[in-house]
């Protein structure tokens, strides 16, 4: 165990695990608010980020941006690229609320119906990507398309047109202007989101569907529009998680969505699932904790530290750090 390296990098590991949890969390605020509404597991979430991944690099790469795009263009492409991942990530996640969910809630199928659905919603949207130069091929497009759809199932890299500015020392390490986008994004939709939910009229409306469905309808709630605007909202952060994923990382493959989607799993249930601010802690507290772990055990360690963080929060506080359930959040 090397507490050396930990300490005399301890700002350092601290400050890029904040910006990983941020990632986390905003991934982590679909399963919370669709665990919350419906008491599922949307484990086809993951892939709702995952095509916002490549939402991001083909719009870069559309726009035609490269290392030597004027600093103007390049935020107008990010603009564009945001825009365009939070519009995907959200249509997809409403297509999987309308074909895998909806038919099964009206149906009154067991949890363990839907949940295998989402499963299997899950592979088949990852093989989609992974196999998208034969779906480009069924409409004799692949030609055109080569540079979007050639080597399906290779890592795709986004055109290097972010560099990072050090802004600030921190303990020994810089604070880079990408450190500080993807730490303060992630904190302002999450307020926001909070903030919709917790006081809008149709925020109001998810929270009380999410305690009490039955009195909910009784008292007017459109029930469908609800898990609608659930998915969606979900979907949305997704969205600008995979845009900020894409500027602080740059890569994105067909299954990238899985080991995300786990960890992202796993902040929700740490900060205690179906708790808006919970999915916030838990990615943070997951983020930050992986990074410590790898550096006193290896980098080998990472995960093995993430979900043994799981396993102690759940043995002694099986509710999560904050336990809060959407339906029952105090305004």
């Amino acid at each position: 165990m090397n507490f050396d390296f930990l300490f005399s990098n301890f700002a350092e590991l601290t400050i890029t695990g904040l910006a990983f949890g941020s990632i986390y969390a905003l991934i982590a605020l679909g399963y919370t608010m669709v665990y919350g509404v419906l008491q599922l597991i949307n484990f086809a979430h993951s892939e709702v980020f995952m095509y916002g991944t490549f939402a991001v690099l083909w719009t870069v790469m559309a726009l035609g941006g490269d290392s030597e795009t004027s600093l103007g263009v390049v935020l107008l492409m990010l603009l564009a690229a945001l825009v365009v991942a939070m519009v995907i990530s959200g249509g997809i996640a409403l297509a999987l609320e309308k074909f895998a969910y909806r038919p099964l809630i009206k149906r009154g199928a067991p949890r363990l119906v839907a949940l295998i659905s989402a499963i299997g919603a899950s592979f088949v949207l990852a093989e989609l990507m992974g196999l998208r130069d034969l779906v480009a091929g069924w409409f004799d497009l692949d030609d055109d398309l080569q540079e979007y759809v050639g080597r399906p199932r290779i890592p795709r890299s986004m055109p290097d047109i972010v560099d990072p500015v050090g802004l600030f020392p921190i303990g020994g390490y810089t604070v880079t202007s990408i450190d500080l986008i993807v730490i303060g994004s992630a904190l302002m939709m999450m307020i926001l989101l909070d903030q919709f939910v917790r006081r809008s009229h149709l925020g109001r409306g998810i929270r009380a569907t999410a305690q009490d469905p039955e009195t909910a309808a009784l008292m007017g709630v459109n029930s469908t529009r609800v898990v609608q605007m659930t998915f969606l909202l979900g979907g949305l952060m997704a969205g600008v998680a995979a845009f900020l994923y894409m500027i602080k990382l740059g890569n994105t493959k067909f299954d990238i969505g899985f080991l995300l989607g786990v960890k992202a799993f796993t902040a929700a249930v740490l900060g205690g699932i179906g708790n808006l601010r919970g999915a916030l802690l838990g990615g943070l507290v997951l983020g930050v904790a992986e990074n410590w772990g790898q550096a006193i055990f290896g980098s080998e360690w990472r995960d093995v530290v993430a979900f043994a963080l799981l396993l102690v929060i759940l043995l002694f506080r099986p509710t999560g750090l904050l336990g809060e359930s959407l339906g029952k959040a105090r305004t």
